[in-house]
């Protein structure tokens, strides 16, 4: 096995793009498990480590790559043959990570997950899943009834979360910043332009605002909560800051809550784990762009600029 061939995306300096380079198979060792991967997570999160714009970066050279899903060649624990997600215990951030065709992980990294499930959907599923379960009901604590406004509605987490608010009986606008991301708002949701954001095009007053996306469009849509409303804050994708009038705001009077799935992961994943089985029957949706490994620059371009749709993956079969 160590004189098979293998490739991986290493990354050599922050900043810019992995280099796809071909080496040998890892060598398996007690408490590791070596995974030949057959899809890894392209995220916002991975993209910030590629650029040395997170909080924990990995010692150079390094394979990025916080998750992925594949099938296990050796370990001492988990059965060989069994289909595995890959996160969590550093991978990507402290060590090596998903994007190579083998890897190996530590044992505590990986989960058995059923087999038939698709890959890809098995290595980006938590991410929007587990936020948009905590966004609606572990901290914005939304009502049947309440008016729901979330942006960044047809990425992956916004698309989650208009299925989650709906199915908690709110009724759910979707806002998105392109005409061609309009259609691509998950149902029931009445789909909106951000550039068409107004008390009007929402139809009065919201309750919660889920805000997905930051910048400039959570600066827009923050005015349309009714006071003492709550808007909970998840990503940053359209800018990492936003101003605000002390006095204005607390006129306001709505609530500012940060969404960090890091530190509620464990709190939200056994319901995490109930909307990966309607995932995998069709009940719930959740789009993924597929790219193969030497297509990294595509996949993380589309991802950058916002015109992916849903979660960004790495084909590695």
């Amino acid at each position: 096995m160590t004189s098979a061939k293998s490739r991986a995306l290493v990354l050599e300096s922050f900043g810019s793009l992995p280099r796809l380079v071909e080496r040998p198979v890892p060598e398996p060792r007690p408490g590791h498990t070596l995974v030949r991967m057959r899809a890894a997570q392209v995220g916002h999160l991975d993209l910030n480590v590629v650029d040395g714009k997170f909080g924990i970066l990995p010692d150079l050279p390094a394979v990025p790559g916080t998750t992925g899903c594949g099938v296990v060649l050796a370990s001492d624990i988990h059965p060989e043959g069994a289909l595995v997600r890959l996160g969590g215990k550093g991978l990507g951030l402290r060590r090596d990570g998903c994007w190579a065709e083998h890897v190996l992980v530590p044992d505590a990294a990986v989960e058995t997950v059923a087999e038939g499930t698709d890959p890809a959907l098995a290595c980006s599923w938590f991410s929007p899943a587990g936020t948009a379960w905590a966004a609606v009901h572990a901290v914005a604590h939304v009502q049947p009834g309440e008016r729901v406004l979330v942006t960044g509605a047809a990425g992956a987490v916004g698309a989650m979360t208009v299925q989650v608010a709906a199915r908690a009986g709110a009724e759910v606008i979707g806002v998105v910043g392109r005409p061609a991301k309009l259609a691509h708002v998950p149902a029931p949701a009445k789909p909106v332009l951000t550039s068409e954001l107004s008390a009007e095009s929402v139809g009065g007053p919201i309750d919660v605002l889920v805000d997905t996306v930051g910048g400039p469009v959570l600066r827009d849509a923050l005015p349309l909560v009714r006071p003492r409303g709550r808007a909970a804050l998840v990503g940053y994708t359209a800018g990492r800051e936003f101003g605000v009038d002390l006095g204005d705001f607390l006129l306001a009077d709505v609530s500012l809550l940060p969404v960090n799935l890091m530190s509620r992961g464990r709190e939200v994943a056994a319901d995490a784990e109930e909307l990966l089985a309607d995932l995998r029957t069709g009940a719930l949706t959740l789009e993924i762009e597929r790219h193969g490994i030497e297509r990294l620059a595509e996949a993380a371009e589309r991802l950058r600029t916002g015109e992916a749709i849903g979660k960004v993956v790495l084909d590695l079969d």
